[in-house]
């Protein structure tokens, strides 16, 4: 039975780590959980949400930066030209994705700051005095609607650009779609979502997140479902890279831990447990962020495998 075991979980996981390393799955992970992040703290400002004591929007700004910074470490651990990465930001590009994403990044950072300045936790609050005067002036409902506005406008952008930086690669099949980018921004909702709901404090908060992400899982299935779709009505490289994930060598990581691990499972789970009939867990909320890290690693490695000189070569023959 061990053995089986062994043998089912190197069919799965095999596949995603004999392609690509994990810098670029973690980068882009980490970097939709953040956008989703942004967006919720935006979403509780615009609430009022900042001035109750319990409220998660001020652990969450802080912790964006720490899981950012971490996301970008590992983009930079995937370069291969280090020494010029300051280069991207002696210009802007306007058709280069990678361009925006660099530049998006860097605004990334003010927005979060400001957010934390206006609901920072108590512990940092008790060792500066200076930011109650910082909260003061912030907190003016003009520029805490215009930090709300911010957040969520950059968290949107960053949370497309995740997706928008491989559909951009024309080369690889399994990326030349549009659907790429919202089907990341949903993904990086739905973690964020599912983690808020792990840390919340205030009651009506939880259910509210639990809610939300049983809303973003559901349209995360019809999402993957567009992009498959998509894949299949297209031409004969789409449909080769489409079975990659539909009886080829990224099924079992797909169907299993992705959409079933990573979707159903816990929908089924939090869809109980705000109706009532189970209590609240972190189980769903884990399973959540761990479908979410597997489908970057399933669509980064299967994107790299598809190919157009492939499907050419085998329509020639």
């Amino acid at each position: 039975m061990t053995d089986l075991v062994l043998t089912r979980h190197n069919e799965l996981i095999d596949p995603l780590v004999r392609v690509w390393g994990w810098e670029i799955p973690v980068y882009l992970f980490l970097g939709g959980w953040v956008a989703g992040m942004m967006i919720i703290v935006g979403y509780f400002l615009l609430r009022g949400r900042h001035r109750e004591e319990t409220c998660v929007c001020s652990v969450l700004p802080g912790l964006s930066v720490i899981v950012l910074s971490v996301g970008m470490l590992a983009l930079f651990l995937d370069l291969e030209h280090k020494r010029y990465v300051w280069r991207l930001y002696t210009t802007f590009q306007v058709t280069s994705p990678m361009s925006w994403g660099a530049w998006i990044l860097v605004l990334v950072y003010p927005a979060l700051a400001a957010a934390f300045v206006l609901r920072p936790p108590e512990l940092i609050r008790g060792i500066w005095t200076g930011f109650d005067r910082l909260t003061a002036l912030f907190g003016e409902p003009r520029f805490a609607r215009l930090i709300a506005a911010a957040n969520i406008v950059l968290g949107v952008s960053l949370g497309i650009y995740t997706g928008i930086l491989l559909s951009s690669l024309g080369a690889r099949p399994f990326w030349s779609s549009a659907i790429l980018g919202p089907l990341f921004l949903v993904s990086g909702l739905s973690s964020a979502a599912a983690f808020t709901h792990l840390i919340a404090r205030h009651v009506e908060e939880r259910e509210l997140l639990a809610k939300s992400d049983n809303v973003f899982l559901v349209i995360e299935l019809l999402v993957i479902a567009l992009f498959l779709i998509g894949l299949l009505g297209a031409s004969q490289a789409h449909v080769d890279a489409a079975r990659l994930v539909l009886g080829g060598p990224f099924t079992g990581a797909f169907w299993v831990l992705v959409v079933g691990v990573g979707v159903v499972i816990p929908l089924i789970i939090q869809v109980l447990a705000v109706s009532h009939r189970i209590q609240h867990t972190p189980v769903g909320p884990l399973l959540v962020m761990a479908g979410g890290l597997a489908l970057r690693f399933v669509v980064v490695a299967a994107g790299q495998v598809s190919e157009w000189a492939k499907s050419f070569d085998a329509q020639i023959r």
